[in-house]
C-alpha cells in the first residue's frame, strides 16, 4: 500500500466481517470488481479462512492485510499485518520483514509517531466521523506534516468518507457500510468512490 495526501490519491481499504461468513467470497468478488480497492483487512487466526480469501484478493491485485498474528500473516502469504498496539510495532516489523505493517493508533498523535519510528508502513486512526471537527483536524494535521500514509477508520458511510478524504486521508477503511448495504457490496463500493470523487 502506498499513499498520497492528495484527495485524488485517496483509496478504499475494505475491512472484512468478523467472523468471516462462509459465503463471503461472493460478496468480496462483487466488491473488488466494482471499483479500485487498495486492500482488504481480514480478522482471523484460521489458516483455512486466509486460504479462501487470498486467491480472490490476488486475482484483483488487492493487498490482503491480516488483522492477526504477524507470524501467521507471513506464513500464509498475506501481504502484511495490522496490529493494534503501537508498542508491538517493532516486534511485528522484525517478523514481517518486507511485508506491509499497519498500526492502529486510535486518535493518538504520539502513538502514530512512535509507530512510524518503529517501522510502520501506515498508521490507522479512528473510528472517525466527519461530524467531529477533531477527527478531520487530526487527519489534516497528519497529512500536512507526515509522509507516512494514514488510514481513516470510517465510523459511518459515504459523507464521512468524502470529508475525511478532503482532510487528507490516504486510505478510507470501510466495513459494514459495504457488506450490509441492501443494494449489494458492488453498489456500495461505487457509491463510496463517488463520495470520494465529490471531495476533489
Amino acid at each position: 500500500m502506498t499513499g498520497s495526501t492528495a484527495v485524488s490519491g485517496c483509496r478504499l481499504y475494505l475491512v472484512a466481517p468478523d467472523p468471516v461468513p462462509d459465503d463471503f467470497g461472493t460478496s468480496l468478488r462483487a466488491a473488488l470488481a466494482a471499483a479500485d480497492i487498495a486492500a482488504l483487512r481480514l480478522t482471523t487466526t484460521d489458516r483455512a479462512v486466509v486460504a479462501r480469501v487470498l486467491p480472490i484478493t490476488r486475482a484483483h491485485g488487492v493487498a490482503l492485510i491480516l488483522n492477526g498474528p504477524p507470524a501467521l500473516a507471513a506464513a500464509t502469504g498475506c501481504d502484511g499485518a495490522h496490529v493494534h498496539d503501537p508498542g508491538d510495532a517493532a516486534a511485528a516489523r522484525r517478523v514481517l520483514g518486507e511485508l506491509q505493517l499497519g498500526v492502529f493508533c486510535a486518535n493518538s498523535r504520539d502513538a502514530a509517531m512512535r509507530a512510524g519510528e518503529a517501522g510502520a508502513d501506515y498508521v490507522s486512526f479512528g473510528p472517525l466521523t466527519a461530524d467531529a471537527d477533531g477527527d478531520t483536524e487530526l487527519i489534516s494535521w497528519w497529512a500536512d506534516i507526515m509522509e507516512l500514509p494514514a488510514v481513516a477508520e470510517c465510523a459511518e458511510g459515504g459523507l464521512d468518507c468524502a470529508a475525511l478524504a478532503r482532510a487528507g486521508a490516504d486510505f478510507l477503511a470501510v466495513g459494514d457500510a459495504v457488506w450490509n448495504d441492501p443494494r449489494g457490496p458492488d453498489a456500495a463500493v461505487r457509491a463510496l468512490h463517488a463520495a470520494i470523487a465529490s471531495a476533489i
